[in-house]
């Protein structure tokens, strides 16, 4: 089965790992690649690792009316520029939106493929879930789901390696001598991502969200995101983990372990990782969880959501083991 692909956006870091991950899918054929400040570069200029069968693709403009004939379509563009383009892609495209434009938006799937993959299956407009949301909600979901934890008083405490604040331009203020050796908390109080969690938990919950809190923090490496979540219920460690054992006794890419999590232990990988220590006597249960930012807080789950989508087993194009040092 060849299915065709394109990504636009594939000069950032969230389009470049789509297409890591695509250029050796064995479903997927990639026949469109376009980006703003790259177009009219030969791919293979640009990615110079990129297998020999890519070396012919030209990166073009983005236009949506001039797409080839295309099954699926990744787009990787920074939130609030792609709502109005992808609205012109012809129906008959499927579209992974990896940007925040679309999350719950009426007529779009919220890809949350590790807790809800039924409700992806036959979609045709998926909105891949952000990459604080996707470490948050699924290190909550078990405990949610189970009634261990209130909802209403939840404090995640995230941290992320600086591609999660994209390529940026000659203006970035995420260059080296910026971030290095430096840690900084960003967004406060009314992040993006807030209003996305807080639906999500409700819906997981039915209960308010209302005194959620969410604090990220930019660290200075490459890529990793680990999530440290407080949250009120007079539970136990072992019930924690079990509860998210059961969760995800069939789901492929979420590890439940008795350690703290470690971002290193997933990098370059489509795995979550969850674990969870509680105090009973205070009420008090500390839920963690680590992804890659790029991989299942980006693109790993936007080809994980595609394989729904196109009828594959899930796990396609994904079983690489991570990058260990």
């Amino acid at each position: 089965m060849s299915i065709r692909v394109g990504i636009v956006g594939i000069s950032g870091f969230g389009g470049g790992e789509a297409l890591r991950l695509i250029a050796n899918h064995p479903s997927f054929e990639l026949v469109y690649a376009a980006g703003e400040g790259s177009a009219g570069t030969p791919l293979i200029n640009r990615y110079p690792g990129v297998p020999h069968k890519l070396a012919g693709l030209v990166i073009e403009k983005w236009d949506p009316e001039s797409l080839p004939d295309l099954d699926v379509l990744f787009a990787s563009l920074p939130t609030g520029t792609s709502a109005e383009a992808l609205a012109r892609v012809p129906d008959s495209v499927k579209i992974i939106d990896i940007g925040g434009d679309h999350r719950h938006v009426d007529g779009w799937t919220y890809g949350l493929a590790d807790v809800w993959p039924e409700q992806i299956k036959g979609a045709t407009r998926v909105a891949n879930p952000g990459c604080f949301p996707v470490a948050t909600l699924n290190t909550l979901a078990p405990l949610l789901t189970a009634k261990l934890i209130e909802p209403g008083n939840i404090v995640i405490d995230a941290k992320t390696g600086i591609s999660g604040a994209g390529r940026g331009g000659g203006n970035s203020k995420f260059g080296y001598a910026e971030t290095n050796e430096n840690l900084q908390p960003y967004g406060l109080l009314r992040h993006v991502h807030m209003p996305e969690m807080e639906k999500t938990i409700e819906k997981m919950s039915g209960g308010s969200a209302a005194g959620l809190v969410f604090t990220p923090h930019l660290v200075p490496m490459t890529r990793g995101l680990l999530v440290t979540i407080y949250c009120r219920g007079r539970t136990t460690t072992e019930q924690c983990l079990d509860a998210a054992r059961s969760c995800y006794a069939d789901r492929p890419f979420v590890r439940v372990t008795d350690q703290p999590p470690q971002t290193k232990w997933v990098s370059g990988s489509n795995l979550s990782l969850v674990s969870y220590a509680a105090d009973p006597e205070r009420e008090l249960v500390i839920a963690m969880g680590v992804v890659d930012n790029l991989g299942k807080g980006a693109a790993g789950h936007a080809v994980q959501n595609a394989n729904l989508i196109c009828g594959l087993s899930e796990t396609t194009g994904l079983e690489g083991a991570p990058v260990w040092p």
